[in-house]
């Protein structure tokens, strides 16, 4: 199917699951936000971490994010759909935003989910790094809010005339030109690493 710039895919048959499948950008970006801001205070307000501590695992967990990213969009939103099963999973999921680019309501997951994932990546992370949870969950919830942000915009509004045109170009190239390449939204950085940027033409 080519990219339908109008409209909305019908998900589910049930109304109350279909309503659930659309939100306004703006209410998983405050949840996250606040999240990460609550996370370090609480930190900082008992003592597992300080000032220096926070930056530095703040900036380790907004990496991680970007590669988590990168990673599920290659190899979660795009699996291999050679069962019905897998095919039914990945357009729930992912395909059809690829079939309606422009859906703005569909641009994030539900809060709901994206609660329950983050809530995941919290218990995960404080098992493996104890108290440093609090600034590198920070750092990867707001990793998540500026790729909402950053995807949104992409989608939702023309270029800038300026260096941050390069996401939209980027993005624009996945979705128009080639979908097993440029994976990455809110940063090249993953695709120039392991070898999926687009091709430049000579």
């Amino acid at each position: 199917m080519k990219p339908n710039h109008k409209g909305s895919a019908t998900i589910f048959k049930n109304p109350a699951l279909e309503r659930l499948t659309h939100t306004h950008i703006a209410i998983p970006i405050t949840i996250f936000l606040v999240i990460a801001t609550g996370l370090l205070i609480y930190g900082f307000q008992y003592g597992f971490i300080d000032v220096l501590s926070a930056v530095g695992l703040f900036l380790a967990g907004w990496l991680m994010f970007s590669l988590v990213e990168y990673l599920a969009h290659r190899f979660i939103f795009h699996m291999e759909t050679d069962t019905e099963l897998k095919k039914n999973i990945q357009y729930t999921f992912h395909g059809n935003h690829h079939d309606y680019p422009k859906d703005k309501t569909r641009l994030a997951m539900p809060p709901i989910v994206s609660l329950f994932i983050a809530s995941f990546f919290f218990f995960v992370f404080k098992l493996i790094f104890g108290t440093l949870v609090f600034g590198l969950v920070a750092g990867f919830l707001f990793g998540y809010a500026l790729y909402l942000f950053v995807h949104y915009a992409v989608h939702a509004y023309a270029p800038p005339k300026n260096f941050l045109k390069t996401l939209w170009i980027h993005h624009s190239i996945h979705h128009y030109k080639d979908s097993e390449r440029a994976y990455g939204v809110s940063s090249p950085l993953w695709d120039y690493i392991l070898g999926t940027m687009p091709e430049r033409k000579n």
